[in-house]
């Protein structure tokens, strides 16, 4: 025995049978709370003490990338947010990621998750006919405006999908958000499965005619009647309107919660397995923004991303964005999303700001303890 034992013995009859059965104790109790670190938790008089158990520990995001992600969020100039979601790891780093900024074209990611919604509770099928109309053509990019004539353009829902995610075209967009009940649909899709802070705006037409200053009437959906009627418009009438959108954006979210969202899509918690294999699918095959962030991903990594991009008024754009999954050769997933809400950089200093952001997302990665100790594969050539 040892000396603390036998310094027991000594006092045995000092002390007395009760008194040791005390200090015994009173030593379990030491030897557990050093074992277990707990608070003591105070208890109405006359009640013994309890010991709670420590909180789970929240993961940290890795020290260098944080502060990679914080110096690009504050030397670039402008309204930006960032956010990096580890979507299996938990952690995530963000530079104003609570700031609400226009999300544009975004926004179709929403309008396309509704819709996969409604085709898991059987509303609707991907094979659903869809007739879009005349009265349906929205303003700038809608490349399928052309094929618009006579009775319509005949297509269905799987279509309209795939040209609305990959090349961002907003008639299409504009019809399924007709399709699923409109807005209010989109918003309570984003309620119901907990999304945060991400709003959902009135819709193509109504959205860039109040943050053009006008009204939407339905001869702006042709040729160039939009612009023309914008340019009539007084500076001062543009400029009103232009700040009025930027700073209170009716499709405005936070790039942590489209992190988040994107993270949840990713885990399979917000659609169906097969729903959300194709929504990432056909965002893997999107056409749209080659020089933001898939500008800086290398050619082993695969990426699944949204851009979206706002008016331009006297030299500043009033959202440009991109936002997305980027998943790793050894399967690591990472939710990003950049948000440029109002600048007056350059076009090649806004993707600059993009590709280093995925840049610092693959060289954390590849500086982490799984890539060091799976050895995985990973190719530097971008694509």
């Amino acid at each position: 025995m040892g000396r603390g034992s036998s310094g027991i013995a000594r006092n045995l009859h000092r002390l007395g049978a009760l008194a040791l059965l005390s200090l015994l104790a009173a030593c379990v109790a030491d030897t557990r709370a050093s074992r277990t670190p707990a608070a003591r938790v105070p208890v109405p008089s006359g009640r013994t003490e309890q010991w709670v158990p420590p909180r789970p520990v929240r993961p940290q995001a890795p020290a260098a990338l944080v502060e990679t992600i914080g110096d690009l969020g504050r030397n670039f100039g402008g309204k930006v947010g960032i956010a990096v979601r580890a979507v299996d790891g938990g952690w995530s780093a963000d530079s104003n990621g609570s700031l609400l900024l226009p999300q544009q074209s975004v926004s179709k990611l929403w309008v396309a998750m509704t819709v996969l919604d409604q085709v898991d509770r059987g509303r609707l099928s991907l094979d659903t006919p869809l007739v879009v109309r005349s009265e349906d053509l929205t303003v700038f990019h809608q490349p399928m405006a052309m094929l618009v004539k006579g009775d319509g353009y005949h297509t269905d829902v799987r279509e309209l999908l795939r040209r609305a995610l990959t090349t961002s075209d907003n008639t299409a967009n504009d019809k399924l958000l007709q399709t699923v009940g409109g807005p209010e649909a989109v918003r309570g899709f984003i309620q119901r499965k907990g999304l945060g802070a991400i709003g959902f705006g009135p819709g193509e037409r109504l959205l860039q005619a109040g943050t053009a200053g006008l009204s939407w009437r339905s001869e702006y959906s042709r040729g160039l009647a939009f612009q023309a009627a914008r340019a009539k418009l007084s500076r001062e009438t543009r400029i009103a309107a232009f700040d009025a959108y930027v700073d209170n954006p009716p499709d405005g979210a936070a790039p942590s919660a489209i992190a988040f969202a994107l993270a949840a899509l990713a885990r399979g918690e917000l659609l169906s397995p097969a729903s959300t294999r194709y929504l990432l699918s056909t965002m893997e095959a999107s056409r749209t923004g080659p020089q933001r962030l898939r500008g800086a991903v290398p050619a082993s990594w695969t990426s699944a991303h949204k851009t979206g991009t706002g008016q331009d008024l006297l030299g500043r754009t009033a959202g440009y964005n991109d936002v997305g999954l980027l998943t790793a050769p050894d399967g690591t997933r990472y939710a990003v999303a950049v948000m440029i809400g109002d600048t007056r950089r350059s076009i090649p200093q806004r993707q600059a700001l993009m590709q280093a952001v995925a840049a610092a997302v693959v060289a954390s990665h590849r500086s982490g303890p799984t890539y060091a100790r799976t050895g995985a594969a990973d190719a530097g050539t971008q694509k």
